[in-house]
């Protein structure tokens, strides 16, 4: 199982990994090691709706925050604009293990 991928779901999105993948998921109040149950397919093997028996196991590299989007809002002609930032936070995983 070298170059075996999963996908599993988290935070209400979707990700496709294999082992030593790093990825960013919304924030998991988690910290060393964590797995995941909710894979959707590993390999060829597609759920309904997830892979019995199939986990995800990831180590947490770092809890961090993504870059700043503005947010710009202006009416034409009425002296109107608005400016907001916002910061995601942010899960940095490192994938150590898929089972089957």
């Amino acid at each position: 199982m070298a170059d075996v991928y999963a996908i599993f779901k988290t935070g209400g999105k979707q990700y496709r990994v294999k082992v030593g993948d790093i990825i960013k998921v919304e924030k998991l109040k988690a910290e060393g090691n964590i797995d995941f149950d909710t894979v959707i397919m590993l390999g060829d093997q597609v759920g309904s709706p997830t892979v019995a028996g199939a986990k995800v196991k990831a180590q947490v590299v770092a809890q961090e925050r993504t870059d700043k989007i503005l947010v710009f809002k202006k009416k034409r002609r009425h002296n109107y604009r608005r400016t907001k930032g916002h910061r995601q936070h942010i899960t940095v995983l490192k994938i150590t293990e898929i089972k089957g």
